[in-house]
């Protein structure tokens, strides 16, 4: 099972692997790593099936895919694109079929998978959920250091979903943070009122 690594100087590593699935066109994968708050890139691409290829044949190359990618990279999380709710039902089949294979591979890795809808990734990435593909590729462009926009297309929202993933859970972290701090502050100023109390009833009891 993977989970957060503290590297030499101190900080600490957040892997994810990013997946836009398709089944007919290319699935888009990116790998992101943290240390700490800032992101780096550590690989990208697409894997693109001969059209003379059978369902079974492009959802096993998938599949190996993310198998060594999850294998060679040892993320914290898998994060997937969500099937898109106006598509057709066909397509949406396809795309359910894409991202079983690649939750099977996290899960043969005991690895977490999340889903995001392109609706979230593209407020996570771009600040807002209408944004186009070259807005998209300009914020993971921008938000990763590249000197290049990320091709193909398909690859660049990979890494987005890995963008949106990392920051939802740095996100959820500081929410629970903030809880837990809240928590321990009211258990505090508890015992203090309890103490208080306590001394109260002491004093009391030795007033007889």
């Amino acid at each position: 099972m993977s989970t957060h690594v503290h590297i030499a100087h101190g900080g600490e590593r957040y892997c994810v692997l990013g997946v836009d699935p398709a089944l007919a066109g290319a699935t888009g994968y990116g790998v992101v790593e943290f240390l700490g708050s800032k992101p780096r890139m550590l690989r990208f691409g697409a894997v693109k099936h001969h059209s003379s290829a059978t369902t079974g044949t492009r959802l096993h190359a998938i599949h190996e895919m993310i198998a060594s990618l999850v294998h060679e990279f040892a993320p914290d999380a898998v994060a997937i694109e969500a099937v898109f709710a106006k598509i057709n039902v066909g397509t949406a089949l396809k795309l359910a079929e894409v991202r079983g294979v690649v939750l099977l591979a996290a899960a043969q890795a005991s690895i977490p998978a999340h889903s995001y809808s392109p609706r979230e990734v593209k407020s996570k990435v771009a600040g807002h959920g209408d944004a186009s593909k070259l807005q998209m590729q300009l914020m993971v462009r921008s938000a990763l250091g590249l000197c290049e926009f990320p091709e193909p297309a398909d690859a660049a929202d990979a890494l987005a979903v890995a963008l949106c993933h990392a920051h939802s859970a740095l996100a959820a972290e500081r929410m629970a943070a903030a809880i837990g701090a809240k928590s321990q502050r009211a258990n505090l100023q508890n015992r203090g009122v309890g103490n208080s109390s306590n001394r109260a009833r002491a004093a009391r009891i030795s007033e007889f």
